[in-house]
């Protein structure tokens, strides 16, 4: 089955957004130079932006479809998007913006449990921390981790190591190929890594969807 399809149109001023591609990996990149509608189109995905026209669909189930006139809600579309910003909420704990990702999850629905994630990320002497409290890095691996205990149908990840210098790079890549891992073996939800560093998608992306001035000019398998 195809894991991911995406046919939409939107424009955004005098930008057009016009995409499409499918895939069946598990682990896919949007590359390509700030500006070409990466984040834009990650927008479209989660449903923060409404296409003109067009279909996504994710693992079988329809997000959108401008013809049957569906368009199913953020909460809905069950996709766990992890902002450049991180997002976290400054007045709660680190285990209570968790617990807040995992209300998010679909009832009866096996997947990663609290403990699995704050084992897998490395944060359990984090929980009774605010976000003030916390590096870039840790602040980024909690992120992921909320987003993660969303049980998510996929992981959106907007420039993750955009903000970070070389040494907290460097953590994030490592938790990013544990979660990439526990993804190949289905045991996470897959997901997708926007970037404009080559080093990063070959790194974390078995498939790579080439864009630039807001549409895809070609999809390539790792490395690029």
């Amino acid at each position: 089955m195809t894991l991911i399809t995406v046919d939409v149109t939107l424009p955004l001023g005098t930008f057009m957004l016009d995409v499409q591609f499918a895939s069946d990996c598990r682990s896919i990149a949007l590359f390509g130079p700030s500006g070409s509608g990466k984040t834009s189109l990650a927008n479209v995905m989660a449903g923060l932006l409404t296409p003109q026209t067009g279909h996504i669909g994710i693992n079988g189930t329809t997000l959108f479809d401008s013809a049957a006139g569906i368009n199913l809600t953020p909460q809905q579309r069950g996709i766990g998007y992890v902002f450049q910003d991180n997002r976290l909420f400054p007045h709660m704990t680190i285990k209570d913006n968790l617990v807040y990702g995992e209300k998010w999850a679909p009832p009866n629905q096996n997947g990663p449990s609290f403990d699995d994630i704050v084992g897998l990320l490395d944060i359990g002497h984090l929980l009774n921390r605010t976000p003030a409290k916390l590096s870039g890095g840790e602040s980024q691996r909690v992120a992921i981790g909320r987003a993660l205990l969303m049980r998510p149908r996929i992981v959106l990840l907007d420039e993750p190591l955009a903000s970070l210098d070389q040494e907290r790079k460097a953590e994030i890549i490592h938790y990013l190929l544990k979660i990439r891992q526990a993804s190949l073996a289905a045991s996470l939800a897959p997901m997708i890594t926007i970037s404009h560093a080559p080093e990063e998608v070959n790194r974390l992306a078995d498939e790579v969807v080439m864009m630039a001035e807001g549409s895809v000019k070609s999809v390539l398998r790792t490395p690029i």
